[in-house]
């Protein structure tokens, strides 16, 4: 089954509690990340997490768009988070920082901007419990989906079948209900919803349709046939 994780970026910051309730019956929270050097903008940090962690029993999904995240990510698993994604562009040591933050109780995932490849990092995947390919390039929220990372999508989960993995494989940018179809028909079964979500006039009802697209795309996709 197709899994939708909110992003609270395109949440009231002011309302954090209650845009969590908002969205009650999704699968994960997606909380974004950013230092304003690794990516223009700055958002939240360590204390905000660890908030949000107490204030709803959604398991929070962390998106580290910073530099060092060999220093940081331990620390947002400390702070609640069931998952970290580390971009592998700012990682130092990928493998042993995934392993770190699966000894520490959390799920690793690495994140590829729009312009890094796949393939150099096949030998990664095993180490790894989920990937993020970004569909526009990080930073801010509300940007337009860039359909040339579909293939990428798809080749990505050809390494994970390739390989037999368990590998969840998650997209991140521009997902609504215009694009969400064509994510999971290339591969995808982890989407990140902001604003498709938050600006909806029911953000919960929002969640359950796009899932119930990509459960439907996934049904008939080349990827899920004997999944």
């Amino acid at each position: 089954m197709a899994q939708i994780n909110p992003s609270i970026l395109s949440a009231d910051f002011a309302r954090l509690a209650d845009e969590a309730e908002a969205v009650r019956g999704s699968d994960w929270l997606h909380v974004d990340v950013m230092d304003n050097h690794f990516v223009p903008n700055l958002t939240l940090g360590v204390p905000v997490v660890e908030s949000l962690s107490r204030a709803t029993d959604i398991p929070l999904d962390l998106h580290l768009m910073i530099e060092d995240p060999d220093r940081w990510a331990p620390q947002y698993v400390e702070a609640g988070a069931g998952s970290v994604t580390f971009h592998v562009e700012a990682a130092a040591a990928p493998v042993r920082l995934a392993r770190e933050i699966r000894a520490k109780g959390a799920r690793a995932s690495m994140a590829l901007k729009p312009g890094t490849p796949i393939e150099p990092y096949e030998d990664l995947l095993p180490e790894l419990d989920m990937v993020l390919i970004m569909t526009v390039e990080p930073g801010f929220g509300g940007q337009a989906f860039l359909d040339i990372m579909l293939p990428k999508i798809r080749r990505t989960r050809e390494l994970i079948a390739k390989h037999d993995l368990q590998l969840w494989l998650q997209v991140d940018g521009g997902v609504a209900a215009s694009t969400i179809e064509r994510c999971a028909e290339a591969g995808a079964d982890v989407f990140v919803a902001g604003s498709a979500v938050y600006g909806a006039e029911d953000p919960s009802e929002a969640v359950r349709k796009l899932r119930e697209q990509a459960d439907k795309a996934t049904a008939d996709a080349w990827w899920a046939c004997g999944h």
